[in-house]
């Protein structure tokens, strides 16, 4: 089930979330990284529904939801509080969260709240150095960009055989031609279309970083060993400032796992979730 709802968050109402809902058991929510959409989680969604009450939101200005309105804070906890508001609104009490980029850093800053009950990150923004803060915005800038100048009839013919699956996506998975060519154009066209990416864009390159440590809930750390965005080095970092987390190397994966290795990133989030 897809749907809408309407939300408080920083005391502003009328920030609406688009999420899709499937399965049944304990809750678990899905956030996905700048420039991408809840379909990102498409290769794993219909397995971690038959365990989960699985929530696949999109990020107010990503993918089918608005931009949020004026008066909510341009920060990074006005994203954990939607999230919140969200599962307030849909009657769903400390869920499970996994996340993916920028959703893993907002991902980890609700395991800091203490609003879910466990936290599962995959390759995380936020625990760049400065230059890794460049290439990774720099890159994922260059996407929006190609995607913003390439005409969908181009992309939708490129999407069709694994080599133009590899010119499109070969920066964010490593076995590109695994993502299936509709799914691409769909990805092409919510990066292209993203209200909110230039501004979510330079609130990170002003240096948002994870601060702290998530004492209160089991927290994984999984990282791909393939990832070009966010490189695996910043895994270390992770590991050093979350010493109870687990950590996890993805074989074989790109920035956005679910793609490379669906029943591997399934597995990495059961395990957390389920203990």
């Amino acid at each position: 089930m897809s749907a809408t709802a309407t939300v408080t968050v920083a005391g502003v109402p009328g920030v609406e979330v688009a999420y899709h809902r499937q399965g049944a058991g304990e809750p678990l929510v899905l956030l996905h990284g700048i420039g991408h959409h809840w379909q990102a989680y498409d290769p794993v969604l219909d397995e971690l529904a038959e365990h989960h009450d699985v929530i696949a939101l999109d990020f107010p200005g990503f993918g089918a939801s608005p931009d949020i309105p004026d008066g909510v804070p341009d920060e990074l906890d006005s994203l954990a509080y939607t999230v919140d508001a969200l599962c307030k609104a849909l009657d769903v009490d400390r869920p499970h969260v996994v996340g993916n980029s920028l959703g893993g850093l907002v991902a980890l800053r609700l395991g800091q709240l203490e609003l879910v009950r466990t936290v599962t990150a995959l390759s995380p923004a936020g625990f760049w150095s400065p230059r890794e803060n460049r290439w990774a915005l720099g890159l994922l800038t260059n996407l929006r960009r190609v995607a913003r100048r390439t005409p969908e009839p181009t992309v939708r013919r490129l999407s069709r055989t694994p080599a133009g699956r590899r010119v499109l996506t070969g920066t964010i998975y490593h076995r590109p031609a695994r993502r299936a060519p509709e799914a691409v154009v769909a990805e092409s066209r919510a990066l292209r279309d993203a209200p909110a990416f230039d501004r979510v864009a330079a609130h990170a390159r002003r240096g948002a970083t994870f601060e702290g440590d998530v004492p209160a809930v089991p927290v994984t750390i999984a990282w791909g060993t393939h990832d070009r965005i966010l490189l695996p080095v910043q895994a270390a970092r992770a590991h050093l400032q979350l010493p109870q987390a687990r950590s996890v190397p993805l074989l074989n994966c790109g920035h956005v796992p679910m793609n490379d290795d669906p029943p591997l990133i399934t597995r990495t989030i059961l395990q957390t979730t389920k203990g």
